[in-house]
């Protein structure tokens, strides 16, 4: 616990007996305010959060919306409050002697110094320790594959008889029925009975279910019964009904409790109905809409055959234009007959016309062999001539073109130069010297000259 201190402010002096102690006349003195806000700081720091089960007295519902009761045993009690923004998420009321089992966080009324708790959330006894059972058991039965969606069964869209499992003196079997009567008052039922509540329920609720599926009378089976308390549905979470019905040949709906409770049944279940009505509707088809859908077919159906019969009706029409005397129609095949043999003479006419034509255009343009001939010698010597002149200009732009490629051969003749006196000074190995400076004293040196060559050494190197 943390240590406390007062601002001087709110420090009151104690009047000191001589035999007192110099500590205790340190020691502030508090309100009661403050000793209950200590208080409460004590309490909810020491005590967390937890769940206290006991008996509703004095419950009182205010104008808030706040809840304010107390819980009790034999030998004590405590008094609590619920916020209204906690009880909204309650699934019941509490009323005076339910026996239920809170969480809550013990604390201080400061304003009246009163131990109270703080509910966070409320439950009817008993009910955490089923509700843990039955998560239990779902997660078992999910995990071994029962509740797997693609091992759901769709309903027959009409099916010729419905099987109830319920009991007979529920109030559930007599909603199914009426539902059934309304909507489907020829549809045949089957019960097998079963109690739906008690101990022992859920085993004689799974073997009905498995009576149906043996003796397989009904194409659907509905398992039903009221809303009502966990403990009052818990037979509809027992082992052997989940397993019984996800082990049944015939397609299960589960219409159990209302529309927030779930049990193993409904997920065990082909389908599940939020209630035992709900159950029924889904189960049977509706005789009005059957009846209108009958009656829609039918009229489509006469539509259909009325327009056949009209359509019927204008192909004889047409076909009894289109009939004709046998006489009539050797004749008019005669008439078609004279009439291609005219089209045939006259392209025969012109065909002949126009190969007449151009046989004789063809006899025009006919020459004899010995002009052909001539012609073609003629030919040949106008090409001989041309070709004689081309040879001739050809070899004489040649001629010039080596006449001139001689001269300038000549005038490029290193020989030609060295006879103008100009020589060709070499080294030893052979190669031409262009600079003096790259010469030395006693270099021995080859001149090449138009006419002959001559060794020489060299006396001094003036550069240039």
């Amino acid at each position: 616990m943390k240590r406390l201190t007062c601002k001087p402010a709110m420090l009151r002096h104690m009047d000191l007996f001589d035999d007192a102690p110099a500590a205790e006349s340190a020691l502030p003195v508090l309100s009661v305010s403050e000793l209950n806000r200590m208080a409460r700081r004590a309490l909810e720091a020491q005590l967390p959060l937890l769940w206290v089960e006991g008996e509703v007295s004095n419950f009182i519902r205010a104008a808030s919306g706040h809840w304010y009761f107390a819980i009790k045993d034999a030998s004590a009690q405590v008094r609590c409050v619920m916020f209204r923004g906690r009880n909204q998420f309650a699934d019941f009321t509490p009323a005076n002697g339910d026996h239920v089992e809170v969480r809550a966080l013990p604390s201080l009324y400061e304003a009246r110094g009163e131990f109270q708790l703080g509910v966070e959330q409320i439950r009817r006894a008993g009910a955490g320790r089923l509700y843990e059972a039955y998560l239990r058991l779902k997660a078992k039965l999910e995990a071994e594959g029962l509740f797997d969606p693609a091992t759901k069964r769709p309903l027959p869209r009409f099916p010729h008889r419905l099987g109830i499992v319920t009991s007979p003196q529920a109030a559930a079997l007599h909603d199914v029925l009426t539902a059934l009567a309304r909507r489907m008052p020829g549809l045949p039922v089957v019960i097998y009975p079963a109690p739906v509540q008690g101990a022992g329920a859920g085993a004689q609720i799974a073997t009905a279910i498995r009576t149906a599926g043996a003796r397989a009378e009904c194409d659907v089976l509905l398992v039903c019964r009221g809303g009502g308390s966990l403990e009052d549905l818990w037979a509809f979470n027992d082992e052997a009904v989940a397993r019984a019905i996800a082990a049944s040949p015939i397609p299960v709906v589960s219409g159990v409790g209302h529309e927030t409770d779930f049990t193993l049944a409904d997920f065990a279940a082909d389908l599940r109905a939020p209630t035992p009505t709900a159950a029924a509707e889904l189960a049977s088809p509706l005789r009005a809409d059957l009846l209108h859908a009958l009656a829609s077919h039918a009229q489509r159906l006469r539509q259909h055959f009325e327009r056949r019969l009209q359509a019927g009706m204008q192909q004889l029409d047409y076909l009894a234009r289109r009939l004709v005397h046998p006489a009539e129609q050797l004749r008019r095949r005669r008439d078609e007959l004279a009439q291609y043999a005219r089209h045939l003479a006259g392209a025969q006419r012109l065909r002949l016309a126009r190969e007449a034509t151009r046989l004789e255009t063809l006899g025009r343009r006919l020459v004899s062999p010995a002009s052909l001939l001539q012609r073609h010698a003629m030919q040949l010597d106008a090409l001989a001539l041309r070709q004689r002149r081309a040879m001739a200009g050809s070899l004489a732009q040649r001629r010039l073109d080596l006449a001139r490629y001689a001269a300038s051969l000549a005038h490029l003749n290193p020989d030609n130069v060295l006879a103008r006196g100009y020589s060709i000074v070499q080294r030893p190995d052979g190669r031409v010297v262009h600079d003096a400076a790259t010469l030395a004293t006693g270099d021995a040196l080859d001149l090449r000259f138009s006419k002959g060559t001559a060794r020489a050494r060299v006396d001094s190197v003036k550069p240039d």
